[in-house]
């Protein structure tokens, strides 16, 4: 399985496009992956890139624990799919995002690609010019998980 690494600033044109960093694709291709999901994350704003087969194993780990004759339940997998969008690179590795993903995730032109285990994340620069977690908090937090 493939694990993305790496915090990669970039530019979305005034249209919507976005480069994916090379190294991303260099990955993507290594994959064969054809296509991308994309999704405003659930507890962060950020946009999500998922390759593929990892969408495909999420909706299918997503669908194993709900019940199809639960109506919140099924609710909840219409909002999740709902909230996605397939996309493709085109021949120089760009990608269209479209302005109801840039609004949700308050992108406006400067953004950084994060290489996040198996998904790529999308945020605004601006959103990530401070730690996401104290020094001090982090530090404490990793201690008690791991420790």
């Amino acid at each position: 399985m493939t694990q993305f690494l790496g915090n990669i600033e970039t530019k979305i044109d005034a249209k919507g496009r976005v480069v994916v960093p090379s190294v991303f694709r260099k990955q993507l291709q290594c994959m064969g992956e054809e296509f991308l999901v994309l999704r405003k994350d659930i507890f962060q704003d950020c946009l999500v890139l998922y390759p593929g087969a990892v969408w495909e194993r999420e909706i299918e780990t997503l669908r194993a624990r709900l019940n199809k004759w639960n109506r919140e339940q099924q609710q909840i997998f219409r909002q999740f799919v709902l909230d996605a969008e397939r996309i493709e690179m085109d021949a120089v590795g760009r990608i269209l995002i479209s302005k109801r993903y840039l609004q949700l995730a308050s992108i406006e032109s400067d953004v950084r690609f994060l290489g996040v285990d198996d998904t790529i994340e999308v945020w605004a620069k601006s959103k990530l010019d401070k730690p996401l977690v104290a020094p001090d908090d982090f530090s404490a937090q990793i201690q008690e998980l791991m420790g």
